[in-house]
Order: C-alpha cells, then sequence, then structure tokens
C-alpha cells in the first residue's frame, strides 16, 4: 500500500499494472480456475464457427486486473465500491495494460475517500490500441489509527 494514499489528490495517477500477453495457455488457467470454460474462450474453432476471428479473454479476467490497480495501491480493506462496464474484447495475444486516475476527493460520514478513475487498455498484435473496460472506484483514504 502507497503511503501517498493519505495526501492522494485529483490528478494523481496510480501505478499501472501490466498484465501482459494475454496467451493461451492464460486463458486455459484462467478458465480452470475461474471454472468458466466457455469454448468460446479456449477453442479457436468454436470461436470460429461463432464469427470471431480467435479466442477472446474472460470478460472477468480483465475486470479482476483492472480491480488490481486500485487493490495493489490502496489495499482491498480501503474499497468502498468498485464497477466497471466493457468496451470491447481483449482478443488473445493483444498485451493488457491497467491504470487508474483520482478524479475526486470527498468526505463521507467524516471520513476522506478517493474516487478512482479506472481504465484497461490493450495493444493487439498489428500494434492497434483500444480501450477495454472503463471503471470507478471509491475507496477510503483515512489514516490509519
Amino acid at each position: 500500500m502507497s503511503a501517498s494514499i493519505h495526501a492522494a489528490q485529483p490528478g494523481d495517477v496510480l501505478p499501472t499494472v501490466d498484465y501482459g500477453r494475454i496467451s493461451r495457455t492464460r486463458l486455459a488457467l484462467y478458465a480452470g480456475a475461474s471454472g468458466d470454460h466457455n469454448p468460446i474462450h479456449i477453442d479457436s474453432d468454436f470461436a470460429k464457427k461463432a464469427g470471431m476471428p480467435d479466442v477472446f479473454a474472460h470478460g472477468m479476467l480483465s475486470m479482476g486486473v483492472l480491480a488490481r490497480v486500485v487493490s495493489d495501491w490502496a489495499g482491498i480493506e480501503r474499497i468502498v465500491s468498485l464497477s466497471s462496464r466493457f468496451l470491447a474484447i481483449t482478443p488473445v495475444n493483444a498485451t493488457l495494460v491497467c491504470g487508474g486516475e483520482v478524479i475526486e476527493r470527498f468526505e463521507q460520514d467524516g471520513v476522506p475517500h478517493l474516487r478512482i478513475a479506472l481504465l484497461a487498455e490493450i495493444t493487439d498484435t498489428e500494434g492497434q490500441t483500444a480501450k477495454t473496460l472503463a471503471g470507478e472506484a471509491v475507496v477510503k483514504a483515512e489514516k490509519a489509527a
């Protein structure tokens, strides 16, 4: 947890989480760990029959990486809320990087809080970038007692 959370102000940027390349192995491991064995994520033939060029990442895999931006920086115990919306799929072999920025500091019940805008971006195998998830988190910014 960064000590700077207590003094964080709008405009402060959180450390990014660089998840790296979404490989077929990562998709298979995530399917096993999550219990989500939807073939659209692990079977290329199935994905192509469904009209996709290839398999793509589970949405919750990307959301989990996005959540790490906040939990790595503030600590999971400080998270009050976390939400996201999917903007685009994350194709196999794309690289995934997630980040955040403090957009508001406010008090709730006398406790300082921070509102954080979150964003997941990919770079595909042709070097094109795209935003795949946008989200928001609220965290407590109080000093430990």
